[in-house]
């Protein structure tokens, strides 16, 4: 089984700002995480990344909020996106 592409979406918050979420159902985890999915949500402003959630090969989840980077203890992909905006929205102006 290959890896399936479950979300790919991006959404316009301003005219300057966007997220993106890319989410792969993935037949065996991705090394350092205990699910079978591998993701990719990121929050970008005027061509910076403020916030990356991801799970990286090797690193297993975590998030970057600018330049630090923290572990994030993933439950479930709706948990995983709820997590994601409500930090967007710590972050907006």
């Amino acid at each position: 089984m290959k890896a399936a592409l479950l979300i790919s979406r991006r959404i316009v918050l301003a005219e300057d700002a966007f997220a993106e979420l890319k989410v792969w159902h993935v037949p065996t985890s991705v090394p350092a995480s205990a699910h079978g999915y591998k993701y990719r949500l990121a929050y970008v402003v005027r061509d910076e990344c403020l916030l990356r959630y991801d799970n990286e090969r090797g690193k297993g989840d975590h998030k970057h909020v600018g330049e630090v980077e923290q572990p994030y203890s993933f439950s479930t992909i709706e948990t995983l996106i709820d997590d994601f905006f409500r930090d967007i929205e710590g972050l907006r102006p």
